[in-house]
């Protein structure tokens, strides 16, 4: 495994790897398979979302990558029973509580912390009470933010979907800025900061101008690189996007 003593932890997304085997309903590619290569190349941690409709990871995935992996794992779950179950027994590094619609084609948008139940709070208390650490998926909104810190988690992962998504320099002005804000925020009132969602080689860099960030999760864009460099080197080129960022600030 190679050690990167970096300011930024690469979290990969394995998801879209078990999409593929899914599409044909074979035993290949192997999301276990992608992930160790993932680590053999440089990333600091692996991130799997099992979805209620299970339609990329399945359950078998979760426990395997659980007993091979030997760095972290973020376990990316909606906030439900059966989750919590779940995270309770398997024991991820990480959890990280996203919103889960069956419609959306992957997650959008962030988590309602600061108009949530009394649920919530009861699945935040069971995930800590069994040792695990609690990411929230969030906006980059102040609100949202105060409300994670006062619900007791160690992480938020800010949604950078907007900032990567944005049309016009003006809109990607706006939307790194409120990133960094939030960033600065969430640092303040104590929590770590991850950030994730529709990051790429291209957009990757100038969102280190946040140096609050320590994490990123990045999926779909690697394993789409993949196709063309191979993972390992998908793996290698994000990272190198992520240090010149760094360099750059």
């Amino acid at each position: 495994m190679i050690s990167h003593p970096r300011p930024i932890r690469l979290h990969v997304n394995i998801d879209h790897v078990a999409t593929v085997r899914n599409a044909r309903g074979t035993f290949y590619p192997d999301p276990i398979e992608a992930a160790a290569a993932c680590i053999a190349a440089g990333a600091d941690g692996i991130t799997a979302h099992l979805r209620e409709d299970r339609r990329h990871i399945r359950d078998a995935d979760v426990e395997r990558i659980r007993t091979s992996l030997r760095t972290t794992f973020n376990f990316e779950m909606a906030a439900t029973n059966e989750m919590v179950a779940i995270a309770t027994r398997v024991k991820p590094d990480v959890v990280t509580l996203v919103p889960e619609r069956r419609e959306e084609r992957t997650t959008e948008g962030g988590l309602e912390v600061a108009g949530a139940g009394p649920d919530l709070a009861r699945h935040v208390a069971a995930l800590r009470d069994a040792g695990v650490k609690v990411s929230l998926f969030i906006a980059a909104d102040p609100r949202q933010i105060e409300a994670s810190a006062a619900l007791g988690v160690q992480q938020i992962e800010l949604h950078t979907g907007e900032y990567a998504h944005a049309s016009t320099p003006a809109d990607l002005a706006r939307e790194l800025a409120r990133l960094v804000d939030g960033a600065a925020l969430a640092s303040k009132v104590g929590l770590e900061v991850a950030a994730g969602h529709g990051l790429t080689r291209a957009n990757v860099g100038a969102l280190m101008t946040a140096r609050e960030i320590v994490e990123l999760n990045i999926g779909h864009a690697i394993i789409a690189d993949a196709i063309f460099l191979s993972i390992a080197g998908a793996v290698r080129e994000m990272r190198s996007a992520i240090d010149a960022g760094v360099a750059a600030r």
